[in-house]
């Protein structure tokens, strides 16, 4: 099953998107320019493989919701994150709020 839902963190409209998978769950919030997702993404490849693409991106991992996602702390981020003052152990929603 997938979830699609609208959300909205100080006043900046994001979607989240749940997909649920025999178990285990992947999560994602997006914004127009980047997004934040559960464990399942793979940092190291966006920056290196796909570096060309400049993907704005941060990953927590333990997230067991959407909720979760919000508030943990980014476990990793890419470059193009960086750039953007998005750093390692920021809150998911501060990252967010950058992108």
């Amino acid at each position: 099953m997938v979830e699609v839902k609208p959300m909205e963190i100080a006043n900046k409209q994001v979607i989240g998107i749940e997909v649920k998978l025999p178990k285990t769950n992947l999560l994602v919030i997006t914004t127009d320019k980047g997004y934040i997702m559960c464990g399942a993404l793979d940092v190291g490849l966006l920056n290196e493989r796909l570096a060309n693409r400049e993907i704005v991106a941060g990953r927590a991992v333990g997230v067991r919701s959407l909720d979760d996602l919000l508030h943990a702390p980014l476990e990793s981020v890419t470059t193009q994150a960086e750039k953007l003052g998005i750093v390692k152990g920021m809150a998911g929603y501060e990252a967010l709020l950058r992108m």
